[in-house]
Order: C-alpha cells, then structure tokens, then sequence
C-alpha cells in the first residue's frame, strides 16, 4: 500500500501533538513534519514534499489559507479551525475537508479517507489501494431496534428536531435518535449542504432557489441567515453560464 506522506501545521503545541498522535494511529498516513508557522512549513515543504496538508488557518504573520495560496505547488489540504465561519472560503480553494476543533479521531479518520479516495483515484493508483478507502454511497440508519441502509441518491432531506433527525427520502420517512451533526459528519459535503439548523439537504434534490427558501418537489424550506451567503455561493460555483 502506498503511504501518504502528510505534514502538520499548526501553532498549537497541544492540537500539533493532538494530530500527530492521530496521524500515527492511520496506517497508510507518514507524518513528513509538524510546524509551528507558515515560516517552517514551507521550509519542511522544500525537504520533503508531501502529498497531504493538514493546516491551521487562524496562525500569527501568516494564516494557513495565506499560506495554502502561495505554495507554488499544492498538495491535497484538510483544513483545520476553532471558527465555522472560515469553512467557505476553505471550501473554494478545493479543500478536501473542514475540521471545527476540537477535533475527534472519527471526524480526522473521515477526513483523512476522503483525501486517500482522492489520491487513490489518480493514474498512478496502487492496484493494492484498500477497498475501504472510497465513500460509501449509503449510510445506515437506527430506526427503533434495527438499522436500514439509506442510499444517498435517495435522500431529499434532512430534518432535525432536538436529538431526532427524519430522513426524506423518495421511498420513505425514517425517523431516528441521533443528533443532526453525528449525521451530517457522514454525509459528503460536495452532496450534502446545511441551509438551516434544522435542514441539510441534497444539492442533487433541488428543484428551485427562491429568495429565502430552498424548493424540493412541493416542499419549501427555509434558508436561515447563518447559512445563507455559505449557501448562495455554494450555489452561484455550480451556475452555468
């Protein structure tokens, strides 16, 4: 299997350690070099190019998306934060995946797999590239004493009411105890899109954007103001012409 060499920046001591400990623990990961600063990351990138970033972006002097922009040349990036309102502009530079701190090694492992799917899927794949790697394209679902696999595809969307979330799908509604951000960490955010605290829906679903409201078939939900500019730019990136 080929290793993904992945280099660390962040001027945390704590959260570096934190992620090195995590990157030790994956083993198709090989941790390059932990950086403080902009300053040493692009320095280790010069000695050993990497295929993976994981990068801070709130830093002193230089911030990680400053620091992404600059690099002459770019690996696959994960970035990482304590502050949800950078996750749009992380999202535009092609990032693979957001991480809000403090981060979970389920929520790294997620990350970390959709970077190995991306560079598994290249030319020069590995024939040996474990199987696990790419997304599933299911998820299941406890719904009372059993679990049921929801296809993606399937999904409309996502509706959350305090520890329950009901899944709209074309078939059925499936109703199931579980917080909304457990599920919403499961779903692939090119696919999946959160336009209120109580809705995620399925960009493929759409039918219409109306001013505040998002269209699927007969339903009309709301886009609430803390998603709504992520939410119309996502949506302007996928217009034609």
């Amino acid at each position: 299997m080929k290793k993904i060499n992945c280099l660390i920046v962040e001027d945390e001591p704590l959260a570096r350690n934190l992620l090195a400990e995590y990157v030790r623990k994956v083993p198709y990961l090989h941790l390059a070099a932990a950086c403080p600063n902009a300053m040493a990351a692009m320095e280790a990138l010069r000695e050993h190019p990497s295929d993976l970033l994981f990068l801070d972006i709130q830093m002193p002097e230089i911030t990680g998306i400053t620091l992404f922009k600059i690099l002459p040349q770019k690996p696959l990036v994960i970035f990482t934060t304590a502050y949800s309102e950078y996750a749009l502009e992380g999202f535009e530079l092609d990032a693979v995946d957001y991480l809000l701190k403090p981060i979970s090694f389920e929520r790294f492992l997620k990350a970390v797999e959709k970077a190995a799917s991306r560079l598994w899927a290249q030319p020069d794949t590995p024939a040996a590239a474990p199987a696990t790697a790419p997304q599933n394209p299911f998820v299941f679902v406890k719904d009372g004493n059993k679990l049921i696999k929801v296809f993606l595809d399937d999904i409309l969307y996502i509706e959350g009411l305090k520890d329950y979330v009901t899944l709209h799908t074309r078939q059925q509604k499936i109703t199931s105890l579980q917080r909304m951000k457990n599920l919403e960490d499961q779903l692939p955010s090119d696919r999946f899109i959160r336009i209120h605290n109580s809705y995620i829906v399925n960009v493929k679903a759409i039918d219409a954007v109306h001013k505040n409201e998002v269209q699927i078939g007969a339903t009309l939900l709301p886009v609430s103001d803390t998603y709504r500019k992520f939410f119309r730019e996502f949506i302007e990136r996928r217009q034609m012409g």
